[in-house]
């Protein structure tokens, strides 16, 4: 089939490259002009990996990443560690790949360097979708200045504003979440000893937590801070803050914290928006796909990880179906429950990573140290349905 694909980001990329695997012709179509520096640190989790491990782009992403140590839940003033969990070989031989950490740019990188050598299909620029209409046999994505493509399936693979899902099921609303997010990325050589550990750290606080981490196989520092907030709800990856009213946003936190901070220039923030699971994620010969489907909330880190799942999903049904209608209902069915369950779960965490109150802290975070102590194993079996999930084996 000759499928369209709304948007060239980590999930339209990574549905083309399953398309082309199973056998199938994608046209990305991406409004920016070209692939940049857009965007900070990103984590790809072991249930992940395992569709990049069947598209051969396992080592070439481990070239450019960072794979961590450990996930560590600290407290955000003090540091005490609450919990570790081993990552390296010990995630390999629990969830069957590794955990690394990549900075968006590389990761775009490496996904459109295996579209270009795969020679199949095309993309282009500067050609942004705005909607679509459908015939018996094919559907025609209309662009911004005019012009249409024709496919046998179009995948609107274009973000939480997507115009595919505007189309489909009307404008609605994401929620604003209350909480705004701080991102920024430093050179490791100027933290000197209160550079991030090898780890993925998660320090809590009260209204607030952040998360530090390496990029670029270590030379990087990468820090993602969520403070609860209602005066500021701009939801853009490119607006900027001060380093004023970051640090302001994370008064006497850990001189790790505190570091990282004075060294980030001119960090970005943007407000944390989510929707509901949708009633539906497709149309006849369209369908969404991962941020334009089910948006998550960065708490479990696993936003890029659901839409590289569904890419696998979806072009193994394009294959298996003679009709694409119906492809791609399989489609729907077969992700519709676990996104939702990771939606919910990334909810969640928002609450238990910033408990306000001494009480809520002693009641949320106690048992995390002792488990920690206790039962680490217990810990990591907690983490088995989202990273030992092999989307490869699912039907």
């Amino acid at each position: 089939m000759k499928v369209i694909i709304a948007g060239g980001g980590i999930g339209g990329l990574s549905a083309a490259l399953c398309l082309i695997h199973y056998g199938h012709e994608p046209i990305i179509l991406e409004r920016a002009s070209a692939f940049g520096e857009v965007g900070a640190g990103l984590q790809i989790p072991p249930n992940a990996m395992k569709v990049f491990q069947a598209l051969d782009l396992d080592a070439a992403l481990g070239d450019v990443a960072f794979e961590p140590i450990a996930i560590e839940g600290r407290m955000g003033v003090s540091g005490r560690e609450l919990f570790k969990i081993p990552l390296g070989q010990a995630a390999v031989d629990r969830w069957g790949a590794p955990y690394l950490h990549i900075h968006r740019a590389d990761y775009i990188a490496v996904l459109e360097a295996a579209f270009r050598n795969a020679g199949v299909g095309a993309c282009h620029f500067d050609a942004e979708v705005i909607g679509y209409r459908q015939s018996g046999c094919h559907v025609t994505a209309r662009l911004k200045d005019g012009r249409e493509v024709q496919g046998d399936v179009l995948i609107g693979a274009d973000g939480i504003q997507s115009a595919v899902r505007m189309q489909m099921l009307g404008p609605g609303t994401p929620r604003f979440t209350g909480n705004v997010a701080w991102r920024a990325v430093v050179p490791m050589e100027t933290l000197g000893d209160l550079a991030p550990r090898p780890t993925v750290c998660a320090w809590m606080g009260a209204g607030r937590h952040c998360v530090t981490y390496r990029l670029r196989q270590g030379r990087l520092a990468n820090f993602v801070g969520v403070v609860e907030r209602d005066d500021w709800q701009v939801e853009s990856w490119t607006e900027r803050g001060t380093q004023a009213e970051a640090l302001a946003d994370f008064p006497d936190w850990h001189p790790m914290i505190d570091a990282i901070l004075k060294q980030a220039k001119a960090p970005y923030r943007w407000a944390l928006f989510d929707r509901l699971p949708l009633e539906r994620w497709v149309e006849g010969r369209v369908a969404l796909l991962g941020d334009a489907a089910h948006p998550m909330l960065p708490f479990m880190a696993q936003g890029a990880a659901m839409a590289v799942e569904d890419s696998w999903v979806l072009a193994r049904a394009l294959s298996s179906f003679e009709s694409a209608e119906d492809a791609l209902k399989a489609y729907q069915t077969a992700r519709f429950e676990r996104t939702a369950r990771v939606q919910a779960g990334s909810r969640a965490n928002a609450k238990t990573f910033h408990k306000s109150t001494r009480l809520s802290q002693l009641a949320t975070y106690g048992p995390m140290w002792l488990a920690g102590r206790m039962a680490p194993s217990l810990i990591q079996r907690r983490q088995d349905w989202i990273y030992g999930y092999d989307v490869r084996a699912a039907e």
